[in-house]
This record gives structure tokens, sequence and C-alpha cells, in this order.
């Protein structure tokens, strides 16, 4: 299984640790309080679950850079310090140097083969902290001061799981109780209502309309002159056959057809109205409650 740095298998790692960065952390031993060296970085797995420290050996070894398992560090944030659990700070020489050009599995077989050395188990091994970060974490069962025969591991079969006293946490020293709140999410749904249909269709009527017309005729009127019964002279008298008076008529026809024409527009849009709806509900809350009294109890 492959094994990545903290930075680079979660860059906002920070975020999660807040102001608590394991790195930076001191090493030291536990009962001799003996500082071993800072936590340099961390090394995570492929699921994110921590695996090693690297710790840097400072002054005393200048440059050297070890790895711890978690299974063997006790974290106490109160003091910024990690205890590393059934090791001496002479013991630490013996681990090989840290090189991350070279981190594979024949690597870690070296750095385990020395943790399952006998004389590293000297100290409880049941006194590792569970690491304040929401990164997966497995627990295991404690493992107790006695020595069991190191089993054999292959490349193809290992799992850290396998090796509790080196990669297990503890979680009798170290629980976690987690307060649950509810709070209420607010979320649209866009849903149809309905659906406006704008069509058009026809509709007939009778439409009358009033057109005048002329119409010509002859009205042929006979009177008598004044000057009837008088005596005209022969030339004057002029008669003649077939004489005829023509008149034209004329009368008008009411000349009637259909014509089209743009009588209005209709424009169809819409409009979005905005308005506030409220929603009211109960919601719970967890809140702590310590039952200690007389005992000292520190919060952080």
């Amino acid at each position: 299984m492959a094994l990545y740095k903290l930075n680079e298998f979660d860059p906002n790692y920070r975020d999660t640790f807040e102001d608590k960065d394991i790195k930076g952390l001191g090493v030291y031993t536990e009962g001799t309080d003996e500082k071993i060296g800072t936590v340099h970085d961390v090394l995570v797995d492929d699921e994110g679950h921590f695996r090693y420290l690297v710790v840097d050996l400072g002054f005393w070894i200048f440059g050297k850079k070890v790895l711890l398992p978690v299974g063997r560090s006790r974290i106490d944030y109160g003091r910024d310090r990690v205890y590393a659990t059934g090791m001496t700070r002479e013991q630490a020489e013996d681990l090989p140097e840290f090189d991350e050009r070279q981190l594979d599995y024949d690597y870690e077989e070296r750095v385990r083969g020395v943790y399952r050395n006998p004389k590293y188990q000297t100290a409880p091994l049941d006194t590792s902290t569970r690491l304040d970060t929401p990164t997966p974490l497995e627990a295991s069962t404690p493992l107790g001061t006695g020595h069991t025969a190191t089993p054999t591991f292959t490349h193809d079969t290992y799992n850290y799981e396998q090796e509790p006293s080196l990669f297990g946490l503890n979680e009798r020293d170290h629980q976690t109780l987690r307060l649950y709140e509810e709070r209420l999410i607010a979320n649209k749904r866009r849903q149809k209502t309905g659906e406006v249909a704008v069509g058009k269709h026809i509709e007939t009527e009778t439409a009358r309309v009033a057109v005048p017309v002329e119409r010509e005729h002859v009205v042929i009127e006979r009177v008598t002159p004044e000057d009837a019964g008088r005596v005209v002279s022969p030339g004057e008298a002029n008669f003649r056959e077939g004489e005829v008076a023509r008149v034209e008529i004329h009368e008008e026809t009411a000349d009637i057809r259909k014509e089209a024409f743009v009588r209005e527009e209709v424009r169809v849009k819409k409009v979005v109205e905005q308005d506030t709806v409220e929603a009211q509900e109960t919601i719970r809350r967890e809140e702590l409650d310590v039952n200690a009294p007389g005992l000292p109890i520190e919060e952080r």
C-alpha cells in the first residue's frame, strides 16, 4: 500500500487540525521526558489512515529522520508533545534513516523489524492516542506487555491491521463523544404549476353595408307652347322623316368585396415574481454534561 505525505494527500489538512497542527510537535520518551526529536511530517495510506510520524532527530543526530508508527505514539496537545511509547533516545539510533525516495515495502519492513524487537516493548503499548482529526483511523485491541512470536509477512499479504501494536490506536484512554445537532436545510425545487396556451380561432358574423347608387331614367314631358295656333311661314316649317332624339341613361351598381387587414398584435411573455416562504420547525441539539464532582477537568 502506497504512503503519502499528509499535505500531499490533503492540502487543506490544517483546516482539520485548526490551531493544533501535529507538525512541529516535540517527540519525547515516556517516563523520562527525554526529547527524541520533532514531528517533521505525517505519512498516510491510500485511505487517509495515519501510519507513521516522520521524526526529525534534530540536534543530537543532525539531519536524520526516522519513522514512528502511530500505534507507538501518544499525542498530548495540552503540552504540545508526542510521546514515543516503548522507545528511548538511544534506541531511535537503531532505526533506518527515512528517505522518501526509497519508501517501499522493503524499507517499511526494516523499520517494522526494529519495532518488533522485544527491547522496544518494555513499556506498555496501550497508551496511544487517537489523533484528533476526522481522518479515518481504525481502532484495535490494546496490546499488552507480553511478547508473542512475530508472524511472517509478505508484500502481497501484508496489512497494517495485522500489527495493532504498531498501527492500532487505543480507545480506552482516548474516547470520543460526538455531540449532534439538527439544522434546517432550505432548498428550492422548481416544479410545473400549469401551462398557458395562447392561440387564435376564427369567428364569423354577418356584416351589412349600405351603398347609395344612382339610376337615370328619361322623362318625356309634352307641353303646349305659348304661341300654339300661330301660323308659320312655309320656310319655317321643317318636316323631317325619321328624326330621332337619343338620350343615354346610366345607373350605378354596388361593388362590394372583402379585404383583410391587421387589427392588433398580441405579445406573450413571462415575468418572474419573487416571494419569501417562511418555515418553522423544531430542531434538537446535544449539549455535553460532565458529572465529575471534585475531580479536575480541563476543557479545551
